[in-house]
């Protein structure tokens, strides 16, 4: 990601959402700052869009909605906005706003690429924790076949599930499992 603010210069959140709404190009929010959004691989869309379409379709008939990529998260104990590539909201809440973001995840999903692999893993994962209703974080490789998988269990902490090629996924937070060959889907055919 790369700094869009000219001389770190700090806007609330509200000219955040201002600004983004008249963007031809997408920006995250971090603490005051606005950060452009890199392009993606091809890889990563596939599997991106992969991923979107077996949880919209497993979602279909409840009351669960499944975004992709042009969703903001609002993390409000980090005042940030995110854009996860995909992620799910089961809450009534999110359901009957009107905002341009959500704010009640249950699950996120981000597909990790060289450039914001350890922002991922890190910074965003920690803003992320402090969202009260997410029970599920899930980083998908697109170098390897590779998901992994965090839950955060009753305790309250998290706990990694690692899942790699030949084995099923599953997404716990709303009852989700498919081959992670379904993720990967036509991935193979860049190489």
């Amino acid at each position: 990601m790369m700094i869009a603010t000219q001389d770190n210069a700090y806007f609330s959140p509200e000219e955040y959402l201002e600004i983004e709404e008249n963007s031809p190009i997408k920006h995250e929010y971090r603490q005051g700052l606005i950060y452009a959004m890199a392009g993606a691989s091809k890889a990563h869309v596939i599997i991106t869009g992969n991923t979107y379409r077996q949880l919209d379709n497993f979602l279909e008939n409840t009351d669960c909605i499944v975004y992709s990529a042009d969703m903001k998260v609002r993390v409000e104990a980090a005042n940030d906005f995110y854009y996860p590539d995909v992620v799910v909201t089961c809450d009534e809440r999110d359901r009957n706003s009107a905002e341009s973001f959500i704010r009640y995840p249950c699950l996120i999903v981000e597909v990790l690429s060289d450039k914001t692999e350890k922002f991922d893993r890190e910074g965003k994962f920690n803003d992320y924790k402090t969202l009260e209703t997410l029970t599920e974080y899930v980083l998908i490789s697109q170098t390897e076949i590779m998901v992994e998988c965090f839950r955060r269990n009753a305790e309250g902490n998290w706990v990694e599930q690692i899942y790699r090629e030949g084995e099923e996924v599953e997404f716990a937070s709303i009852n989700f499992s498919c081959a992670i060959a379904a993720l990967y889907r036509k991935v193979s055919l860049l190489r």
